[in-house]
């Protein structure tokens, strides 16, 4: 696999997962208890936004997951335990062509 190709699919591993752990930790101020605080939000924010989002904390736990995820994903590719003949539901393997028949 060349850099590059590396780079761009780690990049698309690491968008994944700050979506995937971005929800998690975060509380709102209905979470928190603070009933009162409410009001005093600012103009056109919305009462779910949280109080207490960390970028530093999601970009951590994002770079983890898409380096295990990454990992996992060239240890495939260079070991080939899944291969799409393996996955794929239109054309199905042989073997289990000949036990169907």
């Amino acid at each position: 696999m060349k850099i590059y190709s590396i780079l761009a699919i780690y990049l698309l591993f690491w968008v994944m997962s700050a979506f995937l752990v971005m929800p998690f930790g975060n509380r709102t101020h209905t979470d928190k208890g603070e009933e009162e605080n409410r009001a005093r939000l600012a103009p056109g924010a919305v009462e779910s936004a949280p109080v207490n989002f960390r970028p530093r904390r999601i970009a951590f736990r994002a770079t983890v997951l898409s380096a295990v995820l990454f990992a996992l994903f060239y240890a495939n590719s260079i070991k080939g335990w899944v291969s799409v003949d393996d996955i794929s539901l239109v054309h199905p393997p042989a073997e289990l062509v000949k036990k169907q028949y």
